[in-house]
């Protein structure tokens, strides 16, 4: 019984990682592990406990319809959740479909990080947005009543196709500041007048 719970274990921790960077599916989740809803919930939030997983809220102002409310997952540990989702070559992995996941989950977590060396909660900073129409953007930055929209691209020139989502966020009750796109740029490249393109290492 204790061999089956541990190979469910790393069959749950391994199906977690494959996930990084998208919306938590708990019932899909629960189905791959063969696991009901309820303990797949219970691993999840050990995880998260334990500081190996964050969750990063949706964002939710009461004047915003059709929000997307389930969280986006993360590893604070980028080679964790490659090691665990059985990337060990990192070749294979920046030409795979899971490249790109990757690259979001190294640049969410960084920033995380860089909120809890200041001590700050990031919880109260940062969050995502995607409504039903399938408009998305991969991370809000807010501060002081301003929101900042994020996008990140595993590119080196990503083009203005990146930012077209941020023109969504007209419709909310904060002020809309600067945004960015996070990227392989070897330099801050201004985009339009509001945005740019910002390389991966400033953070």
């Amino acid at each position: 019984m204790s061999q089956n719970r541990d190979r469910g274990h790393v069959k749950f921790l391994s199906c977690v990682a494959a996930r990084t960077s998208q919306e938590v599916n708990l019932a899909d989740i629960a189905k791959d592990v063969e696991i009901d809803r309820k303990t797949a919930d219970s691993w999840l939030s050990l995880l998260v406990t334990s500081g190996l997983v964050i969750l990063l809220r949706p964002y939710s102002r009461n004047t915003i319809k059709r929000i997307v409310k389930r969280p986006k997952l993360y590893f604070m540990d980028t080679g964790l959740a490659c090691y665990l989702s059985m990337w060990n070559n990192s070749r294979a992995l920046e030409i795979s479909a899971m490249g790109g996941a990757m690259f979001e989950n190294y640049v969410v977590s960084e920033i995380v990080k860089s909120y809890a060396n200041r001590g700050i909660d990031f919880r109260s900073r940062l969050a995502y947005y995607r409504d039903n129409n399938g408009n998305e953007i991969d991370l809000l930055i807010i501060e002081n009543g301003v929101v900042h929209p994020i996008e990140v691209r595993k590119s080196s020139y990503p083009g203005k196709d990146a930012i077209r989502n941020f023109s969504v966020l007209s419709s909310l009750a904060e002020e809309t500041g600067e945004g960015a796109v996070l990227c392989m740029s070897p330099m801050v490249i201004p985009i339009d007048s509001k945005n740019k393109l910002i390389p991966v290492g400033a953070i």
